[in-house]
C-alpha cells in the first residue's frame, strides 16, 4: 500500500500537469480564432503555442519569483537575520530537507507562505509581525507547516496555478485592444469580421475565467493544510507550537491587509482575507482554508 504522503506527492504533481493540458486546449482555442482575424489559423495556433511554452517556462522555473514579487516579499540572508535563518536551518537538518530560500514581507500582520517548483528550488516567506509575535516553538511549528507543503509538492501545484490563472487577464487585455484598434484600423465588413472574432474571444476568457479561478480554488485544497498541519507537528515533535501558532494568527488577521491578494491567499498559512470577511459565515464555504479552530483542534488531539 502507497504511503499516504508519496500518494499525495504523486496526485499534486499529477494535477499539475493536467493544469497544463486545460490552459494549452485554451490557447490553442484562442489561437484558432486569433488566426481565423488575421486570416492565417496556423499562424494563430503557433502564436498561441508560443506563448504558452513561454509561460509553461516562467511557471516552472520562475513561478517562485512571479510570486514574491506579488506578495512584496524580500529574500534576507543570514547575516541580515540570523534569528530566522538560524531557525529555517535547524529545522531543514532536523527534517532532512533542503535549505530553502528565505524571504521577508515588511508589515506587521503575522503570516506566512512557500512557493517554488520542488525541495530543491523553493522559498518561504514571513512577514515582519509573524517574528515578532511568535515564540520560537510557534515559528518552528509555522517554518514546519511550510516545509510541508514543499515537501508534498503543493506548493508546485499553486504556484503555477497562480501563474497560468493570471494569462488569462493578459489574454483578455490583448483581446480588447485588437478588437479596438482592428476596428478603427479596418471598414466595412473585415472590420465586422475582425470586431465579431475579437468578441467571440472575450467571450470564450468571460466563461473559462471563473472556471480556472474555481480550479485555483481547488488546487489549492483544503485538505492539504490539515495534511500540512500533521506533517509538521512530524517534524517539530511539538504540535502545541503551531496551534498555538495558528490561533495567534488567525486573530491577527485585518480589515485591508497589506497581504490580502485575491490571487495568492490560497498560499499563506492563514488566509489574509479572514480579516474583511470576519463575521460572514457563509464565506468559509468558499474558502481556500479549513476553519483555524478545527485545524488547532485536530493538533491538539495528536
Amino acid at each position: 500500500m502507497m504511503d499516504p504522503i508519496y500518494g499525495r506527492i504523486a496526485a499534486n504533481k499529477r494535477r499539475t500537469f493536467f493544469l497544463f493540458f486545460l490552459y494549452a486546449v485554451l490557447f490553442a482555442l484562442i489561437g484558432y480564432f486569433i488566426g481565423i482575424y488575421i486570416g492565417d489559423i496556423v499562424v494563430g495556433i503557433i502564436l498561441a503555442g508560443l506563448v504558452f511554452i513561454v509561460l509553461f517556462l516562467i511557471s516552472i522555473y520562475s513561478g517562485q519569483n512571479v510570486v514574491t514579487r506579488m506578495a512584496g516579499a524580500k529574500e534576507v540572508s543570514k547575516q541580515q537575520e540570523p534569528y530566522l535563518y538560524n531557525t529555517v536551518e535547524a529545522l531543514s537538518i532536523a527534517a532532512g530537507k533542503p535549505m530553502p530560500k528565505i524571504y521577508i514581507i515588511e508589515t506587521e500582520v503575522p503570516n506566512a507562505f512557500a512557493a517554488g517548483r520542488n525541495p530543491q528550488n523553493s522559498i518561504i516567506a514571513v512577514t515582519r509581525g509573524l517574528m515578532n509575535r511568535l515564540n520560537r516553538q510557534e515559528l518552528e511549528g509555522v517554518i514546519a507547516h511550510e516545509m510541508a507543503h514543499i515537501n508534498n509538492y503543493d506548493v508546485l501545484l499553486a504556484t503555477v496555478a497562480i501563474v497560468l490563472a493570471g494569462t488569462i487577464v493578459f489574454v483578455s487585455v490583448i483581446a480588447r485592444r485588437m478588437m479596438f484598434f482592428g476596428g478603427l484600423g479596418r471598414g466595412g465588413r473585415r472590420s465586422g469580421q475582425g470586431q465579431l472574432i475579437m468578441i467571440i474571444v472575450l467571450i470564450i476568457v468571460a466563461i473559462l475565467a471563473p472556471i480556472f479561478a474555481q480550479l485555483l480554488k481547488f488546487a489549492i485544497s483544503r485538505q492539504r493544510e490539515y495534511m500540512a498541519d500533521a506533517t509538521a507537528a512530524n517534524f517539530t515533535g511539538y504540535p502545541e507550537g503551531l496551534a498555538s501558532a495558528l490561533e495567534k494568527i488567525t486573530n491577527q488577521q485585518v480589515k485591508d491587509s497589506p497581504i490580502e491578494n485575491k490571487a495568492l491567499e490560497g498560499l499563506y498559512i492563514v488566509n489574509p482575507s479572514l480579516g474583511a470577511r470576519s463575521g460572514n459565515r457563509a464565506s468559509v464555504l468558499f474558502s481556500t482554508h479549513p476553519p483555524a479552530e478545527e485545524r488547532v483542534k485536530r493538533l491538539r488531539a495528536m
